[in-house]
């Protein structure tokens, strides 16, 4: 497998109060446990907070890869000969390309806490998803990876 000429990858983390957010599950946990003595609200303490990072990470965790000729979004893998144009979607057109603009065909890899966002086409004719929607802090590099990509393969 070929690399691409401009490689791209991110990890669409979340941001840093979600960390706070799951301490403060952990502190919720304890103080639940707490009629029960100091070992119960340590262990709700340590373990509320283990879980919530765990959900915390895992909804965090998707990457968007240029990788050789494909695009890998998440669960999601397209050669970039299948992508046509695409579109790098500001804070407000992202915002309408996820309610009233959408196409529920579409494939959607998006997380609100991440403003801005990258459309592409989909023009291969046997898959029925119109378009992603791909959320990301650079759409600019990502277009142009997979442009690269694109260039690349030819």
């Amino acid at each position: 497998m070929q690399l691409s000429a401009t490689p791209y990858e991110e990890r669409l983390t979340a941001p840093r109060s979600w960390w706070l957010v799951s301490f403060l599950v952990g502190v919720s946990f304890a103080l639940i446990l707490l009629p029960f003595g100091t070992l119960p609200l340590l262990g709700g303490l340590v373990g509320g907070t283990a879980a919530a990072a765990v959900v915390a990470s895992a909804y965090g965790s998707p990457r968007i890869r240029v990788v050789g000729d494909s695009l890998i979004a998440g669960e999601a893998k397209i050669p970039v000969s299948a992508l046509g144009a695409w579109e790098v979607l500001d804070a407000e057109e992202a915002r309408a390309w996820r309610t009233y603009k959408a196409d529920t065909r579409a494939f959607l890899l998006l997380r609100a806490y991440i403003p801005t966002a990258l459309r592409v086409e989909v023009t291969d004719p046997q898959d029925p998803t119109p378009y992603l929607y791909l959320s990301t802090r650079e759409p600019e590099r990502l277009a142009a990876a997979i442009e690269a990509a694109r260039t690349a393969q030819a």
